[in-house]
């Protein structure tokens, strides 16, 4: 019986792992040849397919079914992967899976990215496994008895499991970028090794951690807000021809700025979280392993130090604004680790006005100013994470009089993409002076802070006029500029996203030299 079970399996093995390494020759960018590999990446390949095969040979009991099934699967991981590397210049990892089940719940944020060609594709290779597998092919326990069946089953995932641990054992080494360890391990191998070092500790000491909190160096403490603008840049570096004026507040911001200029961002196009932890850490990404990929699956919630529970030393109360699910990204659970008060999201926005799919910058703005009136005695700080702006921007259509509109000159063929961002990114601009408006109203004193997190999606823009250099843009402003006695450097200061909360801090009087010796002695070390 064991005979009968080894040549009912045999297909489904030997051929359906020959062609899962073709599937993955499909990568773009490529993996390096089979040959060209270390022997353990083959292992872990090898044994991840068997294991994998086992568990869907005990529910279909079907072994080519299984195979075709996985092999499905499989490719349908490729043509993700091709389409995150088109997009976002990273292949895919481990730590995407999580994003299927996102994208199911926000398939707008997701699947047009990946394109009709592809979705066709992978449908059509789910339904050909189904058709093979029910149609053309009897379970297994219909011809062998079930012990026999349960047993060889058995034995095929301990099989698998010995190549995982034979693989385990090398311990390959990863760089943490990503398209490389994807070109020197293969895709499997590679994802496992990404899952292996996500459950590694990862002891971080953060820059906040060894600070001392305390009041600002004179009078009361002032009101902050903090805006992560979505896909925010000064995209007039890239096309001359647009307008001055689409960024009328934000030029006049910053030329009022106590520091501007350009900053370097921890994403590209997308995966706002790692620019957003690195504002609200000080921690470069760097420094987190494999953990920079999506910083809040684990790593955000070990309570870590950060800007936010800094300033509730302070004596501040904080709050997050964010008009979307709570749920996205898990920020529900990671922010009262991180050290927020109150979260407001989408349900607070109930009957706000829209721009395009989401709710609308300006309406976020009325919120905040919302908040600030509102608020007592306590300081308040506004963490606000904006969503207008926010692709797919080719979903969109570009309205009448909007080409006269942006630019002085009309834009090349193939930009409807950069007009639609135009529109959101003027309205960001109108949120900016918003919230300025507003902080100028009130009696005390009080700071914006705006930045980009990343630059957006547009990748035929980006073929016709030109790929920006992935920075994004800031400004730190005071209500009545510099205060007395202040000595304020030349505004202009290009950063990386982790150096801007120290900076902020260091401009409200919170961080002060030399009460900061042992952030900077922290930063030195970390260097």
């Amino acid at each position: 019986m064991a005979d009968s079970f080894a040549w009912a399996l045999a297909p489904a093995v030997l051929g359906g792992a020959g062609l899962s390494l073709f599937i993955e020759h499909l990568l773009d960018p490529p993996a390096r040849p089979v040959w060209k590999r270390p022997a353990a990446t083959l292992a872990i390949h090898f044994g991840v397919w068997l294991w994998l095969l086992s568990c869907l040979l005990l529910v279909l009991q079907r072994p080519n079914f299984a195979a075709a099934a996985l092999l499905a699967g499989l490719l349908f991981v490729v043509l993700v992967s091709n389409a995150k590397s088109h997009t976002l210049r990273e292949p895919f990892i481990f730590q995407d899976f999580e994003y299927f089940r996102d994208a199911l719940r926000h398939p707008r944020l997701y699947m047009p990215f990946l394109g009709a060609g592809r979705a066709v594709l992978a449908v059509l290779a789910f339904a050909g496994a189904v058709a093979a597998g029910l149609v053309l092919e009897k379970p297994l326990t219909t011809s062998l008895p079930a012990a026999d069946f349960l047993s060889g089953a058995a034995m095929l995932a301990l099989s698998g499991l010995f190549l995982l641990w034979l693989g385990h054992r090398k311990r390959l080494p990863v760089t943490f970028d990503a398209s490389a360890d994807l070109r020197q391990l293969g895709l499997l191998a590679a994802m496992w090794r990404y899952g292996e070092e996500e459950l590694r500790d990862t002891p971080l000491a953060t820059p906040y951690q060894r600070c001392s909190a305390g009041p600002p160096a004179a009078g009361r403490a002032a009101h902050l807000v903090v805006v992560q603008s979505e896909s925010f840049f000064d995209v007039r570096r890239l096309l001359p021809s647009i307008r001055s004026e689409v960024l009328r507040e934000f030029d006049t911001l910053q030329a009022a700025a106590l520091w501007q200029g350009q900053l370097e961002v921890a994403a590209w196009g997308a995966n706002t979280v790692r620019t957003e932890f690195a504002f609200l850490s000080g921690l470069a990404g760097e420094s987190l392993g494999v953990h920079r990929f999506n910083p809040y699956r684990r790593l955000a919630r070990q309570r870590l130090a950060t800007l936010v529970g800094f300033l509730k030393r302070c004596g501040y109360r904080t709050v997050c604004v964010h008009p979307y699910a709570a749920s996205f990204y898990a920020r529900n659970k990671v922010y009262p680790q991180l050290g927020f008060d109150q979260f407001i999201d989408i349900r607070g926005f109930a009957g706000a006005e829209k721009s395009g799919p989401y709710v609308g910058d300006l309406a976020v703005a009325e919120k905040v100013c919302s908040l600030l009136r509102e608020a007592s005695g306590q300081a308040l700080f506004v963490f606000v994470i904006t969503m207008e702006n926010h692709g797919p921007l080719h979903l969109e259509k570009v309205l009448p009089g909007e080409v006269e509109q942006y630019y002085a000159l009309p834009p090349p063929t193939a930009c409807s993409e950069l007009t639609v961002y135009l529109r959101h990114l003027r309205n960001a601009d109108r949120m900016a002076g918003r919230l300025r408006a507003e902080l100028e109203s009130l009696p005390d004193v009080g700071y914006l802070c705006w930045f980009g997190d990343h630059v957006p999606i547009m990748p035929e823009v980006y073929r016709t006029i030109g790929s920006p250099s992935g920075h994004t843009d800031y400004f730190i402003w005071r209500k009545g500029g510099a205060a007395a006695g202040e000595a304020i450097s030349a505004s202009r200061r290009d950063l990386k996203v982790e150096d801007l909360g120290g900076l902020l801090l260091r401009g409200m009087g919170l961080l002060r030299v030399p009460a900061d010796e042992s952030c900077r002695n922290h930063r030195r070390e970390r260097d």
